[in-house]
């Protein structure tokens, strides 16, 4: 039986590669710090290591030190993950026999490809396109799924939302499911349990707390039919999944959803449990031979609005997070635009002469195009939030606006995918 030493990586993230590698039949083990690590080392000599850099990169290279200074161990090849490294820390990853280099989050298709081809053994990876984006506000988790379900990041979000209620310390938290993007039929039931006994895995997840937002009447139907969901209610109406998890009355609906549903409040650390697929964006690896030269890929944001003063605004507040802008008076030059690019963010007018911003919209679900949202609009009334939010935006604000609003919503958009 193939072994790998998993060594300082985050608690959830570590139990989320065992049980993974464990149904491969790979026998996993961990080790917490340098010490533990080599005597760990000496006495498996597993096929692999994979180590988090998080901690103490000066302490990691003592470690890599002494393992290569072992005649047994220093052949052992090793896997790093965490932030960017430094040019001359790249550089001295070959000394100590590191094949793979991956920042985080990572693209979990290219890193299990690259376990399975140094364990020699083939690892199943569900390459599934899909788009999770979760947000947590107060006590409420709120989750989007698009696409498609990935059986891969459908096993991760367990580990994510207790992450969440462990990071913020919730004990009655809320969840809201939205899965207006799916269509589903009975092929997908396997996934869709699947998703929900991952919503439900932690006991602080009460079933009558779990709202999902859904057109789809398989999704109804299944969750209807199955006596281990009693309690999670299906609904078509936006507007009567949030007046039963937030409670009073609130007459302006764009501050009900902006800030207690699509403000995200954690503040978890840099080992936190994320997940990015290669496939889903055609970036380039981000192992050793390649990102080490490459640098951080620029944010490219899209500015859809007829109103010059207002792309002016846009242009110049996000020069302040070093963006990359392009943009577009109508709403025909946009969608000319997105048949050759992707965007990190599209920041969109509603009301524009010719193709209306919820005309963009809609193409973009139909494209199946991964672009998020952020609407940025004069109209506060309540059909039109959530018109725009039903059909995929991921935020609504409201005209006029200071900058540093507009950039931590924007920031906040771009972040929140895993």
């Amino acid at each position: 039986m193939k072994e790998v030493l998993i060594i300082d990586e985050p608690p959830l993230f570590r139990e989320f590669l065992k049980n993974k590698l464990s149904t491969e039949g790979v026998n996993v083990e961990f080790a917490t710090g340098s010490r533990d690590a080599f005597t760990k080392i000496v006495n498996l000599f597993p096929d692999l290591i994979i180590i988090d850099t998080l901690n103490d990169y000066d302490a990691l290279t003592d470690l890599l030190k002494q393992k290569k200074e072992n005649p047994n161990a220093k052949t052992i090849p090793i896997i790093l993950t965490g932030p960017v490294l430094t040019k001359d820390q790249v550089q001295e990853l070959p000394y100590y026999n590191i094949t793979k280099y991956f920042n985080k989050p990572i693209k979990f298709d290219i890193f299990f490809e690259s376990i399975g081809r140094i364990l020699k053994i083939p690892l199943s990876i569900d390459t599934t396109q899909c788009i999770m984006d979760v947000h947590l506000n107060d006590n409420i988790i709120f989750i989007e799924i698009a696409q498609g379900l990935n059986r891969e990041k459908l096993a991760l979000l367990k580990y994510k939302i207790s992450e969440l209620l462990d990071f913020n310390k919730l004990t009655s938290p809320k969840v809201i499911l939205m899965l207006t993007n799916l269509t589903l039929s009975f092929i997908d039931g396997a996934n869709l349990e699947l998703l929900l006994d991952n919503v439900i895995a932690d006991e602080r997840i009460l079933k009558r707390n779990v709202k999902i937002l859904s057109l789809d009447n398989f999704t109804k139907e299944l969750v209807d039919g199955h006596v281990q969901y009693k309690g999670i209610e299906v609904t078509q109406n936006l507007a009567a999944v949030l007046a039963s998890l937030i409670q009073g009355d609130s007459s302006d609906i764009t501050e009900v959803i902006s800030d207690k549903i699509l403000t995200s409040t954690d503040d978890v650390d840099e080992g936190s449990i994320q997940m990015k697929f290669y496939s889903e964006n055609g970036l380039p690896d981000n192992d050793t031979s390649e990102n080490s030269s490459k640098g951080p890929k620029k944010t490219l944001i899209a500015i859809v609005d007829d109103e010059a003063v207002t792309r002016t605004l846009l242009l110049n507040t996000f020069k302040q997070i070093n963006a990359d802008c392009e943009v577009f008076e109508t709403g025909t030059d946009f969608l000319r635009a997105i048949n050759t690019k992707r965007y990190d963010l599209v920041v969109l007018d509603i009301y524009m002469p010719g193709i209306s911003g919820f005309d963009i919209l809609k193409r973009l679900k139909l494209q199946k195009n991964s672009s998020p949202v952020l609407v940025y609009s004069q109209a506060t009334q309540r059909e039109t939030v959530i018109q725009a939010l039903t059909m995929g935006a991921k935020s609504y604000l409201a005209k006029p606006l200071k900058p540093n609003e507009i950039i931590k919503k924007a920031v906040e958009i771009m972040n929140s995918k895993i």
